[in-house]
């Protein structure tokens, strides 16, 4: 499971929302391991995050483009970086079904790269679009 804490928040609404719900949903996911269904749910949850992170790397990059954030292209290529990432996992979901080790690949991936970039690139946007704003 993952926590969210306060010091994850961007002082953005729009932004900490969907970091929340992002949270929520791979908590879900989770559990579902915890009780033997991950691979019941990971059909759900792939195609879940395919659709949720383009929306949410799409608000980040439009305050980017906005206020004519300077990190604008390394923070982008984080974001699609995590997306090509998102499809190999696809094609692997799709090419040997939902495996065990898809189910923990998918949960490390996630997690990691969920915390790690919230902590570091996505705090000095917001520390940018604070000082903005």
């Amino acid at each position: 499971m993952i926590q969210w804490t306060e010091d994850l928040a961007t002082g953005f609404d729009e932004i900490d929302s969907q970091h929340k719900e992002l949270f929520r949903r791979i908590n879900e996911f989770h559990m579902a391991c915890k009780l033997g269904k991950g691979r019941d749910v990971v059909e759900d949850t792939i195609g879940f995050l395919s659709d949720y992170v383009v929306t949410h790397f799409s608000t980040e990059e439009a305050y980017m483009e906005k206020y004519n954030y300077p990190g604008y292209l390394s923070h982008r290529a984080q974001h699609e970086t995590f997306m090509k990432n998102l499809k190999n996992i696809r094609e692997e979901l799709d090419r040997e079904g939902s495996t065990v080790s898809l189910v923990i690949g998918i949960n490390n991936m996630i997690v990691q790269w969920l915390q790690a970039h919230i902590r570091r690139v996505d705090k000095k946007l917001a520390e940018f679009l604070n000082s903005r704003t």
